[in-house]
């Protein structure tokens, strides 16, 4: 029996969605008896001014969320950080109200673009800084791990979204920043992922992790 019950929604669309990242969060949180009850909206390529516009800030406040992850649209924080930035705004005050911690998702660069990570980066830590969320650097996590592997590989074959190893990286990173640093492997049949793969994925969240805190 789980010692911890957590509630969590998900805001997002398919960087959210492919591979089941929410539910591969719940699977390592277990191995440290924390249930994550989670629900997810999502719909392809949103960003979070079209959740805003079809309802999302009710769906919030509709249950005592424990926590609200926000995912923006992949690339609206490099072509306007202003614009995510606002979309970010209107959607905050809803989990305020639902008594839950804000998240952000911070995702990754496409492949052939590995300089935009810079400026992923900056916009989801400015506006996490100013309402006081809790950044994920998922994409941070990444950006460390292209820089030295090139294998398993975390780009799917569109140069945009994560493979199995690429979700798996993403949500360790959430794993770690929201619950703790205690090592978990997942089944490797099941995601296609030697142990050895896993552990080196591991390590570059914990960087990730690591640096991120050591910057706020």
């Amino acid at each position: 029996m789980s010692d911890r019950a957590v509630r969590m929604l998900f805001i997002g669309n398919s960087f959210t969605t492919r591979n089941d990242l929410p539910g591969m969060v719940s699977n390592f949180a277990e191995g440290m008896e924390i249930s994550v009850q989670f629900e997810v909206i999502s719909a392809g390529g949103a960003s979070l001014r079209r959740h805003f516009n079809a309802g999302a800030a009710d769906r919030i406040r509709r249950v005592n969320w424990d926590y609200v992850v926000l995912q923006e649209q992949s690339t609206l924080p490099v072509k306007n950080r202003k614009r995510f930035h606002e979309n970010v705004r209107e959607l905050a005050p809803a989990a305020m109200e639902s008594g839950a911690n804000l998240v952000l998702y911070m995702t990754w660069a496409r492949k052939g673009e590995p300089e935009n990570q810079r400026l992923l980066t900056d916009g989801y830590n400015e506006i996490g800084k100013e309402l006081g969320a809790v950044v994920v650097p998922a994409g941070d996590a990444w950006h460390l791990m292209l820089a030295d592997h090139d294998t398993p590989a975390l780009h799917a074959d569109d140069g945009s979204h994560p493979t199995a190893a690429g979700t798996y990286l993403a949500a360790y990173t959430f794993y770690l920043t929201l619950f703790g640093t205690k090592p978990v492997r997942l089944d490797a049949a099941s995601i296609g992922l030697t142990e050895e793969e896993q552990d080196l994925l591991q390590r570059f969240a914990m960087e990730a992790c690591a640096a991120a805190k050591a910057n706020h």
